[in-house]
């Protein structure tokens, strides 16, 4: 049974993730981290009869009193690095689901899951349908070096842009580098309304009501277009295949993957 821990247990996607973690046959749900519900229990605050499973506040006193495999991190960034850094120096397998985390960031928790013989997978979407599109995006980029990308959000999401974002212009740079045309030196008006500039993708994030989460990467060629699209509905179940998958993975191997297609067979 792979012993886990979620911080962030109680959230929107952490609170589905708890249920299926709970229901999951070769699994235990041993804790979660809710700042909010601390003290309680879990199973109790989810629906989830016949469990005792511990709340705590901070990663540091869960780690002296639980016993687990696996810590999901489920929270928020400016917490975050600091929940992931305490489990690795533990010898805690990771599995990162939050937002908003940097590539130095990652440089870093790289190098101390290194030191302590840990694994870390980070996902920026556990939905399969954005394993699908990020495949198909790196494809597409490696043939059509004209490319951008536009991530869509709820008008309250705080990190921009979001992680899926992140992730996906991450993986298109290695691809390589998107063309820009007129450099910001060269931008005649307001240089921000072309988006930012990150790792050598242009990122535009559009934050209103009636958007869940949506991606898109859009590709372009003299005469033709492409354009590549995941949206999310309201639920979080599209969320919680990919989680337990990342959870199943993530002591495969040593050091950092990124991505859910990188435990995937294609």
């Amino acid at each position: 049974m792979l012993k886990v821990f979620i911080a962030g247990g109680t959230g929107w996607a952490g609170s589905a993730l708890s249920k299926g973690v709970f229901h999951h046959k070769e699994m235990e749900l041993v804790g979660a981290l809710s700042r909010t519900h601390q003290g309680k229990n879990l199973a109790e605050v989810l629906g989830l009869a016949g469990a005792t499973i511990p709340i705590y506040e901070d990663i540091e006193s869960a780690l002296v009193e639980t016993d687990f495999d696996v810590l999901v991190e489920y929270t928020q960034p400016h917490v975050a690095r600091q929940n992931i850094m305490a489990a690795l120096k533990k010898s805690k397998n990771v599995v990162i689901g939050t937002s908003g985390l940097t590539a130095e960031d990652y440089a870093d928790i790289e190098q101390v899951a290194l030191d302590h013989q840990a694994s870390v997978l980070a996902v920026g979407n556990f939905a399969i349908t954005v394993v699908l599109l990020q495949k198909f995006s790196e494809m597409a980029a490696k043939y059509i070096p004209n490319y951008e990308i536009i991530d869509y959000a709820h008008e309250d999401k705080m990190d921009a842009p979001s992680g899926t974002a992140r992730e996906l212009a991450h993986r298109l740079s290695i691809v390589q580098p998107s063309n820009q045309f007129v450099s910001g030196d060269a931008l005649i008006g307001i240089k921000e309304s072309r988006g930012a500039r990150l790792e050598g993708v242009q990122v535009h994030s559009v934050r209103l009501p009636g958007h869940v989460i949506s991606i898109e990467s859009i590709f372009g060629l003299k005469d033709e277009k492409l354009s590549i699209r995941h949206d999310s509905g309201a639920s979080a179940e599209p969320y919680v295949k990919g989680g337990l998958l990342a959870i199943e993975k993530v002591g495969t191997f040593k050091g950092l993957r990124r991505g859910l297609d990188s435990v995937m067979d294609f």
